[in-house]
């Protein structure tokens, strides 16, 4: 059963705006013990055919609220001080972020808000509001989803929790890959789904600490590869809100914290079509038989149709999350 009181503050802990450390990830995984799932690590013959090498899938799509998100949601929501529990928090996010501050305010009593667009998937938007928290909704086109935050935020004397550019955020997501790495420790390549940089970047500080030698490659949609463009420009580069069905990753920047570790860092970014997306989708429903969302299935199709040689390698793969309306899932299953 998770714990509901947060541990005391250690010595790791980054104030906001710090970059985060190696000792923060593992910070996080003292704390998120026996509130997270250790997802568990599956192997595949058909996915070593394809890819040439041996294959091993992180499944965060079967961690709390279905996504990695939990983790950094947790970790950043357990540090807060008495008064900022009280007064409560608030997040934006199209989902799974959303529904990860809403479980973890819950299991810290605290209320919350978020700030989700009007076209997130409806089991997404369900489930936040069962969790407890209120959601405020915007149209992801036309509006400015950060600006209606930090107003929200200010009239109410919430904390705002963004979704990937805040240290505690970051730790907490690189324990998927530290958790990986810990029982798969020769791995050769990682690929990691990218749409802030909050799970390549924590799982790259895992990588770095854990295993120098593994080649981390990070993986976005083919219409909003706009950390591909940031690493190969050498700064951040914002685009408009990319059309994809990986609504997970439909950001338009990487952040101010996540970017400079990504640059130092990442081996390669690669991009993968929604098609292939959909592809991957019906291999993780026919041969692994689970569920896996379409921003989960990043990792997956980069190793496949990136061009990075997977042949002869040990290849980690984080599927981070499975959260998807079941009618828009039978669609792509059927397609």
């Amino acid at each position: 059963m998770p714990h509901p009181m947060p541990p005391s503050a250690s010595a790791a802990t980054a104030p906001a705006g710090t970059p985060p450390t190696f000792a923060d990830v593992q910070d996080a995984a003292q704390r998120l013990a026996g509130n997270a799932h250790r997802t568990p690590v599956l192997r595949s013959v058909s996915a070593d055919d394809m890819l040439g090498g041996r294959v091993y899938f992180k499944c965060e799509n079967l961690q709390r609220t279905g996504s990695f998100k939990f983790r950094g949601a947790y970790n950043a929501l357990s540090r807060l001080s008495d008064a900022q529990r009280k007064a409560g928090v608030l997040a934006f996010s199209a989902g799974n972020h959303a529904q990860a501050v809403a479980l973890s305010a819950r299991l810290l009593d605290m209320p919350a808000v978020i700030v989700m667009p009007e076209d997130a998937p409806v089991s997404k938007m369900a489930a936040t509001r069962a969790y407890g928290a209120q959601v405020v909704t915007y149209n992801r086109y036309t509006e400015d989803r950060e600006a209606i935050s930090r107003r929200i935020a200010q009239e109410r004397g919430l904390t705002l929790i963004p979704p990937f550019d805040h240290p505690h955020v970051i730790a907490g997501q690189g324990t998927a890959a530290l958790e990986l790495l810990q029982e798969v420790p020769d791995l050769d390549l990682l690929f990691v789904c990218v749409g802030g940089g909050g799970l390549l970047a924590g799982s790259l500080l895992a990588a770095q600490a854990l295993a120098p030698h593994c080649r981390v490659v990070g993986v976005e949609p083919a219409a909003g590869n706009d950390g591909q463009q940031s690493v190969r420009a050498g700064h951040i580069v914002r685009i408009p809100t990319p059309h994809t069905i990986a609504d997970g990753a439909q950001t338009q920047a990487l952040g101010e914290l996540t970017f400079p570790i990504i640059r130092a860092h990442v081996h390669d970014m690669v991009t993968a079509t929604d098609e292939q997306l959909m592809q991957g989708l019906r291999f993780f429903a026919e041969r692994k038989k689970i569920v896996v969302e379409p921003t989960g299935a990043l990792a997956l199709a980069g190793a496949l149709h990136g061009g990075v040689s997977t042949r002869g390698q040990r290849v980690g793969l984080i599927i981070s999350g499975g959260n998807v309306d079941l009618a828009r899932y039978a669609r792509f299953l059927a397609d």
